[in-house]
């Protein structure tokens, strides 16, 4: 009985394996688009940034800062922070919260303070039922600029260019916020792909 040629052929490209090859380059192509906000904190200035994106395709959303008046008390900017990201939270209906890494700073005043604009930050996102992830400074401007330790004005460079924005965001706050929320993409992009990859 005669074999009909394409299901031969068909047949012979599974056998050799070129088919399932095919399949796992189409899933390694494919990564699911993310929405996250991005927040810089600051005693000053908290930036914040929506960024929707596979990896690949990067859309900014929204992004600018929450100005902090220092003579202020306390409570009251830390809740000017918290109802201003709520707000943010509810509009834009990001996935998840990107935010900057602990770090060491030998001024334990500005310290402190940054750690009560990162923990408002916090509980605005739990608040919302979003998780929170965190990237060490070096892991954001390696994710942005591909080096670790590049200056701040590279980073904001580079972010204006990966989302086709025509000006650099400002203030600076910003752009690094902008910057976080980059890397958290190309991260779960990274992951996606690996998980998608042969074992």
């Amino acid at each position: 009985m005669a074999i009909d040629s394409s299901l031969f052929w068909l047949t012979m490209l599974i056998a050799k394996g070129f088919v399932q090859n095919l399949c796992e380059r189409t899933a390694l192509d494919y990564t699911l688009s993310v929405r996250v906000l991005g927040i810089d904190c600051g005693g000053e200035y908290t930036g914040y940034g929506v960024v929707e994106g596979d990896g690949r395709n990067l859309l900014c959303l929204v992004t600018g800062a929450i100005r902090l008046a220092p003579k202020e008390a306390l409570e009251l900017r830390l809740k000017k922070v918290y109802d201003q990201l709520s707000a943010l939270l509810v509009e834009y209906k990001p996935d998840v919260v990107a935010i900057e890494d602990v770090f060491y700073s030998v001024n334990a005043k500005s310290a402190l303070k940054l750690g009560h604009v990162r923990g408002v930050a916090m509980m605005a996102a739990a608040q919302a039922g979003l998780s929170v992830v965190a990237y060490a400074p070096l892991s954001i401007k390696s994710a942005v600029v591909g080096y670790g330790r590049a200056e701040k004005s590279q980073v904001q460079v580079m972010v204006a260019r990966l989302l086709k924005l025509e000006q650099i965001p400002q203030p600076a706050d910003a752009a690094d916020a902008l910057a976080i929320a980059i890397c958290h993409i190309h991260t779960a992009a990274t992951l996606q792909r690996q998980a998608a990859s042969p074992r």
